[in-house]
């Protein structure tokens, strides 16, 4: 595989929708493959992309059940797979995942480390597999990173659950696509410091001069059409809305 490969494995916000699974993105270079979140229903769609135990590195971005919840069946499939047990493997997020790990699945930490190498996030770059991963924290109720993900001189952001944050610029800054969360319709009751709308997307895929604007974390609820009307009137480049199976990279991109 020539290049890096993004793969949309889940982009339904808060709760799986009748098109996709809750947040999940599957990056592969140089036959490595990292997955970013594993939110409820992904780890099903995951395994038309890729092997069950084909997957070298897991990243999480938060806490919240639709970014990570799959990670407790995917430790069970490691745990109990009919040739025994899965190496482990690395599992980078913030402070508490293993812990919040086990009690979802109802198991004892040291099981859980048992088949992840669990890793804290921190603001900082990381060299994952062949990838150059930065990571901030974001602004959202939980601690959250967002992420920039680079290989082989192209640059992916992603945004995470986040509200209005400096963060989010920095990460985008000349992207080539800024996968952009944008679960609130433009109107003044949205709750601060929690989720951004689309206009708020476009606005920072603008000001970093981003190549290209994905939509994500789009809640089934509301009206895609209208979340990408929204967007459009602050950034004026590519524009799409991420569906499960989307494929983006160098070749793909624009």
């Amino acid at each position: 595989m020539a290049g890096m490969r993004l793969t949309v494995i889940g982009c339904s916000g808060s709760f799986p929708g009748p098109d996709s699974p809750a947040s999940c993105y599957l990056l592969e270079a140089e036959g490595f493959r990292l997955v970013i979140d594993m939110g409820n229903g992904s780890l099903g769609v995951l395994q038309r992309h890729a092997e069950l135990f084909g997957i070298d590195a897991i990243c999480v971005s938060h806490l919240h059940v639709d970014h990570c919840i799959d990670l407790s069946s995917y430790w069970v499939a490691r745990r109990y797979a009919p040739d025994g047990p899965k190496p482990s493997i690395p599992v980078y997020g913030p402070r508490g995942t293993a812990e919040r790990i086990a009690g979802l699945g109802g198991e004892d930490v040291a099981s859980v480390r048992a088949r992840f190498d669990i890793r804290d996030l921190d603001s900082r770059s990381h060299e994952i597999g062949p990838f150059r991963v930065t990571t901030e924290h974001v602004n959202h109720p939980v601690e959250t990173f967002g992420f920039r993900v680079e290989h082989a001189g192209w640059r992916l952001a992603y945004s995470a659950d986040t509200g209005a944050t400096e963060a989010l610029a920095r990460l985008a800054d000349g992207a080539d696509v800024l996968l952009c969360e944008a679960s609130f319709r433009d109107t003044d009751a949205n709750p601060p410091d929690l989720h951004l709308t689309a206009r708020q997307a476009g606005e920072y895929a603008s000001r970093a001069g981003v190549g290209e604007l994905v939509l994500t974390h789009l809640v089934p609820w509301y009206d895609r059409e209208r979340s990408l009307a929204e967007a459009a009137g602050s950034y004026c480049g590519p524009l799409s809305a991420a569906t499960s199976g989307l494929v983006l990279g160098p070749a793909t991109a624009g």
